[in-house]
């Protein structure tokens, strides 16, 4: 937990205008839909800030900064990957190169995206989907993976 959460000054300082853009407006898209706590911490080694999403003890995702970048990570569990695995070719081929190249750990696959603009933000959205679903994603058809069969 910080001391002191940035304001939006310090943020556009530490990762600039155009990256703080991002980060607001997934902030946005997520805070929109999804109703969860917001916890401010220390990024870690590689990371100034964390900024989790979490609901019920589960967190549905991370974001993190760093001077002049972003971070978005989602993890995805054994039952979350069949169905991101199922849906794959749904997604853009950066999103599947992370997901192919992340390691998968005893709780998910860690995927970490440093986004420099919106648009992977609907390939978000459907990992997101995964995670936890809403009633407004779900009558958002367009931005659902594709379904087999």
């Amino acid at each position: 937990m910080l001391d002191t959460i940035p304001n939006n000054d310090e943020m556009t300082a530490l990762v600039g205008q155009s990256l703080c853009d991002v980060w607001n407006g997934l902030c946005a898209l997520i805070d929109e839909h999804y109703d969860m706590e917001r916890l401010w911490g220390k990024g870690g080694k590689a990371w100034k800030y964390e900024y989790k999403y979490r609901r019920g003890g589960k967190t549905l995702c991370a974001l993190y900064a760093r001077e002049n970048c972003v971070g978005f990570m989602i993890v995805l569990g054994k039952d979350e990957r069949l169905k991101f695995e199922a849906a794959k070719d749904s997604y853009s081929k950066e999103v599947q190169k992370i997901y192919d190249n992340a390691h998968t750990y005893h709780d998910g696959k860690w995927l970490m995206f440093e986004p420099t603009d919106t648009t992977l933000f609907n390939d978000f959205i459907k990992l997101l989907i995964i995670k936890r679903n809403t009633s407004f994603f779900s009558k958002t058809r367009d931005l659902l993976p594709a379904r087999a069969g």
